[in-house]
């Protein structure tokens, strides 16, 4: 019974079989009792006849009878039987059934596909047998060539069976009528034959007295058929055969039978092992031990649910399933009145039976059916028919007239006209319309359809004009059913017989019983027929409020006509699952409902459809706890809490407080919690102390802190500044093992190595949690779970599992807290509160304290929702995948993660640790401004620290000066508030004076490659030891905001540890503001050269340097002092001011500007640069009364980093062209040009830096302030002006695309810059005084001085003959020439000065211009080409005046 495997058409002639009573005597159940069976239950396992039987109808027709099944009940009287079919006794009789009947845990599934949906179902819910699963499971084969079976589950099985046989005797129809009775006697009663005379009357007075209106009989004279009963291990069997030959004399040998039993004792053959094949058949009698044994009643029942869910507040009222055992006690006794309830185990049936007694029981049945029962059937037939033909005077024969009406090929009207009134009309026993319904009945019993069908017809057609609606529907209704089990179907079936039945029954006649009977007929015939969608509709009508648990199963079965259909409707199946499940949970079948819920959630499960999928989980889940399933519950109250739901507030909040209270009665503990919502890949691990905060005037170094975000480009600066320090500590080079300083990991940092920690100091995990709901949440105990290895193996389970307990120290499981905080001190979170939909980071801290690997699991906690006193405990575990891989083809084609150990640092020995703090460090500075801060280096650990430097971004922003030229700085920074941040000397200004040098080494300031060394005396700082050094700052050259990065480094005096060094960082803003604008240029002078070995060659030079107030007063700057004026070079110096102006000071107000006016020299030849030490010279022109020594810090070291990174980059580009020329000397024209450039560069490079240092007065808070500072502008060379600014990048213009190679120009000498290789001078007396009278030629002598420039041999040609015909040069000089050599071809050594001596001849007095020789000068062993005209001095006048004597 629990797996249907029958045809459409067994199980409807199933359902209308022969019934047979039993009239039994006391000694007779006595033998049976022996076997804890009664007679009729003896019997019932072999009521289905194995061989065919045979009936002839009215017109002597052969008809066979094949597997025909007879029902043998015990007589049963009651006096209602009208309401027995809808007694509350059957109904808990079916409910038990129902719940009786589970689907298997555990049992083999098979997942089907339907459309893009991939459904589960368990072999006991969908049959391969199904046509629909066929096609998917085992064949392709179209559904008309497929064997139907009922597509059905074993509940519902279950269920239709015990319904229909527990269908009530009615009037209007006779298929549950008693056709035979069965009079057992037993051959140990003294007479026997008394005994069937008593049993006799005891049936005819049951049948014909009145008394008794149930049972109800087919017929008046019914088959007696007398059993006599002979138990083999007691009674005499020699008497049992006379008595049995006795019988056959008197009722005649096809009237009595001998039945042999009990023939095995039960000391024979204990271990022989004989069948029981009447356990399946006496489920309702076994039914009570059944539910006690799986223990369904107690998570079901009504006080399993009251204890469970005594405090619960929103339990589910559990009084549908209540009185479940009386209930069953009770509809036994009514149904199975004279059945007693077995003893014993339920294996014990049939105990004294052999393998014989079954076979004599089985021949008895077929005896009896076969001479006694078909025989009496076919008798009663032929009555019916004479009787109908003689009371209606019709044909011969009924059949005949019946097959001349209604033939074989005509399809049946398809209207039937509305009842007109009730079922209140009631016909006689002894009424024609009854008797054709009778023999109706009789030829369906036998399975003679065909006659049957026309009698249905016929009667159908005499109820309806008689308005006898309870007759016609149940006329309809067989019709229906005889026109489907016709052999070869003949006609078509006739739906719409059956829908009108169902309306008649269930609307006029108010009868669901009849009308649900209908309905399970008509529903299994249309699915046989693949017509799903009619099945469907028909099940779905017959829903309603009266019954939950019928509605339940109806509903479930056409869900399954739903996706039984040949495009399966998913979605209604779903649907109808869900009212399904609805409707069992109001019947109380929780199981049931549970099962229809999650098979509704197949379909609805991640499709977007949150609202349902909440619906179904929470009904799910509270199904679950109601069953004793916590751990389900748990499981589905958490996809209601983790996704994102669209439920309101008030409802989230219901499903919280009971998911709380479903997980908090879970047996399991510390279970994983939905809530909240943990981003794992967002997780940042920080290693050290979190930052101090700056004490008074301090300021800290802001390092790194969990506060700052992360930026790729940031990370690689200091990156690169780490690098370079860690090359500087390696003697330049970086180790192959070098790995940048992480403090701070996040999804964006290399987390593919595991981190080093370090003991003693803690482990900052930030963990982001996140509140989907929209009611608050309160977290309290929140804390880090860990494991630890203190000897170095791996406590990550996902990584090694060959490591012992022992070697393992965890806090998840509740070991000594002593113990645990003895490794790693954890710290607590008391309470942490989340508002609705918030998300929000916790900081969780460890502390360890010894050496090993640590694996960070996850955080455990208590939750709880707000102002709610259900708290519970929990977990959730930090699982992070790495970055995705995507460089092998298969890493592409798969979705592959790498490593991610951020949550697995190694802990180290103690390090040392260093704090940084500021103290007078400013915010803002004027460009150039100089200002001196202090910092203070603090060893926090305790181990001592050496080898501390610091790198920056920006290098020329501060000094902690050199050690040989620092100045004396006071002791602390209160006392230096009034001092400057130069070293000075008190000198008055003298006109004229000549400026201050000192020759200083480059060494002195210098460090290599941007790294500085910390001067910190000892160089180590012990534990607990601080230091102070002063710092001096130099506002940047560019007005605006500038971010300065600075990277500390230091080690640890203990070599030989893992890690080689740490870093601190430093980031500070600085706004500066605009102050002076200098701009310098340089020209030779026309003063001829004095003869002297110092001046020689570079007295010619002037400096001329303008300065510019540019500040816009927004920091309050009153006016600049230009205090002082130096220069530094390897070859040139500032000689002296030669400032017209008088102004002892030079004061600078908004937008004012000055001009100084300087004569520049070269360097003394003992003081030029040599090939080993780069030495500089430094002179100093003090506007003032105060000399600044600017070769001394910091101000010889801000030059040095200021101007020499451009000093040090022109010297690699001139190597760099010179090898160029040297590599194309193939090419000589471009030879040519390289050294030409090379002579012209050297003849006007200067090399000139120079600094103008300042002072500003500033009014802040009704106080003066002094500001001082410095501008450096490089003068490279002369006639090129040079700015302290720094000239701003244009955008560049565009240029058209060239996609053929051109020709390279040809080399065209620089004219314009060969043309200052030699300077002129000519000496003469201003005016001349001449006797005109006395000699009329007046001849002047004039020395002409040349002066090469360049330091390479010049060509020099003087052309001294006229050729300037211009207006201006005729009315200076009338009349003049050169007498003598008008041309000379001199060659010039580098840097050397040549005097001729020429002579002009006058002819007359007047003013005459002597600047008319033409000099050409071209580099030594160069072409013609090359030679150019040199530039000329100004006019040179002379006056020559006539004397009178």
């Amino acid at each position: 019974m629990a797996q249907c495997v029958q045809s459409v058409q067994e199980f409807v002639q199933d359902s209308f079989v022969p019934m047979v009573a039993v009239l039994c005597s006391e000694e007779a159940e006595r033998v049976t009792r022996k076997n804890k069976l009664g007679f009729a239950e003896l019997l019932r396992p072999f009521c289905r006849l194995t061989s065919e039987g045979h009936i002839r109808d009215p017109n002597n027709q052969m008809q066979v009878v094949k597997n025909l099944r007879i029902c043998v009940n015990n007589v049963v009287t009651s006096p209602t039987p009208a309401s027995a079919a809808s007694s509350p006794a059957l109904r808990r009789l079916l409910n038990d059934v129902v719940l009786s009947c589970q689907p298997q845990e555990g049992a083999a599934t098979n997942v089907i596909t339907a459309g893009d949906y991939d459904l589960s179902f368990s072999d006991h819910c969908v049959k391969a047998s199904l046509p629909w699963y066929s096609a998917w499971r085992e064949t392709l084969l179209e559904v008309s060539t497929s064997q139907h079976h009922t597509a059905t589950t074993p509940w519902f099985e279950a269920y239709r069976e015990n319904f229909l046989q527990s269908m009530p005797a009615s009037d209007h129809e006779f298929l549950n009528h008693y056709l035979a009775c069965l009079l057992v006697v037993s051959s140990t009663e003294a007479v026997p034959v008394e005994q069937f005379l008593k049993l006799s009357q005891e049936q005819h007075r049951v049948q014909h007295s009145g008394e008794y209106t149930n049972p109800k009989w087919f017929i008046p004279n019914t088959l007696k058929y007398y059993v006599l009963l002979h138990d083999m291990s007691e009674g005499d069997e020699q008497r049992a055969d006379s008595v049995y030959e006795d019988m056959k004399q008197r009722y005649g040998h096809q009237g009595c039978y001998l039945l042999k039993l009990n023939s095995r004792t039960s000391s024979a053959e204990e271990d022989e092992q004989i069948p029981d094949p009447w356990s399946q058949y006496l489920h309702r009698n076994t039914l009570q031990n059944q539910v006690g044994q799986n223990n369904i009643s107690a998570a079901e029942g009504d006080d399993g649910a009251s204890t469970s869910l005594d405090s619960h507040p929103l339990q589910l009222d559990p009084a549908s399933s209540s009185g479940s055992l009386h209930a069953l006690t009770a509809a036994n006794a009514e149904l199975k009145k004279g059945s007693r309830e077995p003893e014993g185990p339920a294996g014990g049936h049939g105990a004294c039976l052999t393998l014989n007694d079954h076979d004599h029981i089985r021949q008895f049945i077929q005896e009896f059916t076969f001479r006694g029962l078909l025989p009496h059937v076919e008798k009663n037939i032929r009555q019916l028919n004479d009787q109908l033909v003689s009371r209606k005077g019709l044909s011969r024969s009924l059949f005949t007239a019946t097959k001349k009406w209604f033939g074989g090929g005509k399809v049946p009207e398809k209207s039937i006209s509305e009842p007109k009134s009730t079922c209140g009309l009631l016909y006689p026993p002894e009424a024609p319309e009854l008797q054709i319904r009778k023999m109706a009945d009789l030829c369906f019993l036998v399975q003679h359809y065909e006659l049957a069908y026309s009698c249905y017809h016929t009667a159908k057609k005499d109820f309806l004009s008689d308005q006898a609606m309870l007759y016609a529907a149940g006329a309809l209704e067989m019709a229906a059913v005889s026109a489907f089990l016709q052999p070869g179907a003949p006609r078509p079936y006739p739906a719409h017989y059956m829908d009108t039945a169902i309306q008649t029954y269930r609307d006029v006649c108010k009868n669901m019983v009849l009308a649900e009977r209908c309905a399970l007929l008509s529903a299994e015939i249309l699915k046989s027929q693949g017509k799903y969608s009619e099945a469907a509709t028909l099940l779905i009508k017959m829903t309603s409020e009266d019954s939950d648990l019928r509605s339940a199963l109806l509903l479930e079965q056409a869900a399954h006509c739903f996706i039984n259909m040949r495009n399966p409707m998913v979605r209604k199946f779903a649907f109808h699952m869900i009212l399904a499940g609805h409707r069992f949970s109001k019947a109380g079948q929780r199981r049931h409902a549970l099962r229809c819920y999650c098979q509704a959630m197949q379909v609805y499960k991640e499709r977007g459809w949150s609202l349902a999928e909440d619906h179904i989980n929470f009904t799910i889940g509270r199904q679950s706890f109601t069953l004793s399933q916590p751990e389900n519950a748990v499981t589905a109250f958490r996809h209601i809490l983790t996704n994102d739901s669209r439920q309101t507030a008030t409802q989230q909040g219901a499903f919280l407080r009971e998911y709380l209270y479903v997980y908090k009665n879970s047996s399991a503990s510390h279970l994983q919690l939905p809530l909240p919502c943990i981003h794992s890949s967002a997780t940042r691990v920080y290693f050290g102390h979190e930052r101090r905060l700056a004490e008074g005037e301090k300021q800290a170094a802001t390092h790194v802190s969990l506060d700052q975000e992360y930026d790729q480009d940031t990370a690689a600066m200091w990156g690169h500044l780490e690098e370079q320090l860690v090359a500087a500590a390696n003697r330049g080079t970086v180790p192959a093992n070098f790995q940048p300083t992480q403090c701070c990991l996040n999804s964006q940092t290399d987390n593919l190595r595991h981190p080093l920690a370090v003991a003693e100091e803690p482990i900052i995990v930030e963990v982001t949690f996140r509140n989907p709901l929209k009611v608050p949440l309160a977290l309290s105990n929140l804390s880090l779970l860990w494991r630890f290895s203190a000897d170095g193996a791996s406590p990550s389970q996902d990584r090694t599992t060959d490591w012992s307990a022992a070697e393992v120290i965890t806090n998840e499981e509740t070991v000594s807290m002593a113990q645990r905080d003895d490794v790693v001190a954890t710290e607590i979170i008391v309470e942490f509160l989340l508002g609705p939909e918030e998300t929000k980071t916790a900081r969780l801290r460890l502390l360890p304290h010894a050496t090993g690997q640590l694996h960070i699991v996850g955080v455990v906690y208590d939750l709880a929702a707000m102002l709610d006193l259900m708290v519970v405990r929990g977990r959730q575990d930090l699982k992070i995948r790495g970055p995705r891989l995507n460089q092998t083809k298969e890493d592409k084609m798969l979705i592959r993660h790498g490593l991610d150990l951020r949550l697995d640092p190694i802990i180290t020995p103690p390090m040392p640790l260093m704090e940084v703090f500021f103290l007078q460090f400013p915010t803002a500075l004027l460009c150039g401004e100089i200002r001196k801060a202090y910092v203070e280096f603090c060893n926090v650990s305790g181990v001592a620290l050496c080898g501390l430097r610091v790198a920056s971004t920006h290098p020329d922003f501060f000094t902690f000066g050199s050690q040989t030229t620092t100045p004396v700085t006071p002791l602390s920074p209160t006392s230096a508030e009034n001092c400057s941040a130069y070293k000075t000397l008190a000198t008055a200004r003298e006109p004229g004076s000549v400026a201050s040098e000192m020759l200083v080494s480059a060494e002195d300031f210098s460090q290599p490659s941007g790294v500085m060394d910390i001067p910190m005396d000892g160089s180590t700082l012990q534990p607990g030891q601080s230091t102070q050094l002063p710092l001096w700052l130099r506002g940047p050259d560019q007005e605006g905001v500038h971010e300065i990065n600075f990277l500390f480094y230091y080690e640890s005096t203990e070599k030989g540890i893992r890690i080689s060094h740490r870093v601190l960082r430093h980031t500070v803003f600085i706004c500066a503001s605009r102050s002076l604008s200098v701009q310098a240029s340089a020209c030779r002078s026309s003063v001829p050269p004095h003869h002297s070995v110092e001046d020689r060659g570079g007295a010619g030079t002037l400096v001329f340097v303008d300065v510019e107030n540019i500040n816009t007063s927004e920091a309050g700057v009153r006016e600049f002092h230009i205090i002082q004026v130096s220069s530094s070079s390897q070859h040139w110096r500032l000689h002296r001011c030669i400032n017209p102006a008088k102004d002892k000071d030079c004061k600078l107000t908004s937008r004012e500007r000055a001009k100084l006016c300087f004569r520049a020299t070269r360097c003394k030849p003992h003081q030029a640069t040599s090939d080993a030490v780069e030495k500089y010279t430094f002179a100093d022109l003090n506007l003032g009364n105060e000399r600044i020594i600017s070769s001394s810090t910091p101000c010889g070291d801000f030059f040095f980093r200021g101007c020499r990174p451009s000093e040090s980059q022109r010297a690699d580009e001139a190597p760099s062209r010179t090898s160029c020329s040297r590599q194309s000397q193939c090419v000589p024209a471009e030879d040519r040009a390289a050294d030409i450039s090379s002579i012209v560069r050297k003849c006007n490079e200067l090399d000139l830096n120079i600094i103008v240092i300042w002072k500003a007065y500033v009014v802040e808070d009704n106080k003066q302030l002094i500001l001082e500072g410095q501008l450096h502008v490089a003068l490279q060379s002369i006639g090129k002006e040079a700015s302290s600014l720094t000239p701003k990048e244009e955008a560049q213009e565009m240029v058209l695309l060239k996609f053929k190679s051109e020709l390279p120009p040809p080399a065209v000498p620089p004219s314009a810059e060969l043309s200052q290789l030699i300077k002129t001078n000519l000496h003469y007396p201003e005016t001349y005084t001449h006797p005109f009278v006395q000699d009329s030629l007046c001849v002047v002598p004039v020395s002409l001085t040349l002066s090469n420039c360049s330091s390479a041999q010049v060509d020099v040609l003087i052309d001294l003959r006229h050729r300037s015909t211009s207006g201006e040069s005729l009315e200076v000089h009338s009349s003049f020439t050169w007498v003598g050599q008008t041309q000379y071809k001199l060659q010039l050594q580098p840097q050397q000065v040549l005097g001729l001596t020429l002579r002009a001849c006058f002819l007359q007095p007047g003013v005459y211009n002597l600047n008319t020789p033409r000099v050409f000068a071209k580099p030594a062993e160069q072409d013609a080409m090359c030679e150019t005209s040199q530039q000329t001095a100004s006019p040179a006048l002379i006056i020559i005046s006539s004397s009178s004597a």
